[in-house]
């Protein structure tokens, strides 16, 4: 599976700090537990790769309505 299939697996998903000064990503679903911890700074590099995905997806989902009202 990569990262343009789409999945029947849902999941819940938490962000938060720790007690211990690091950020965690928390990934639950049926059956599985995922807990990832990230010191501040990867937490913050993690954060903007997020960023600059979200404005590729926008303009990706631009040009594909762009191309709809042709």
């Amino acid at each position: 599976m990569g990262i343009n299939s789409e999945s029947d697996i849902a999941a819940n998903l938490q962000i938060g700090p720790t007690t211990e000064g690091m950020v965690r990503i928390y990934v639950e679903g049926e059956g599985f537990e995922i807990p990832m911890d990230f010191d501040p700074e990867e937490a913050e590099e993690i954060a903007e790769e997020l960023r600059a995905a979200a404005a590729r997806a926008r303009k990706m989902a631009s040009k594909k309505g762009a191309k709809g009202r042709s």
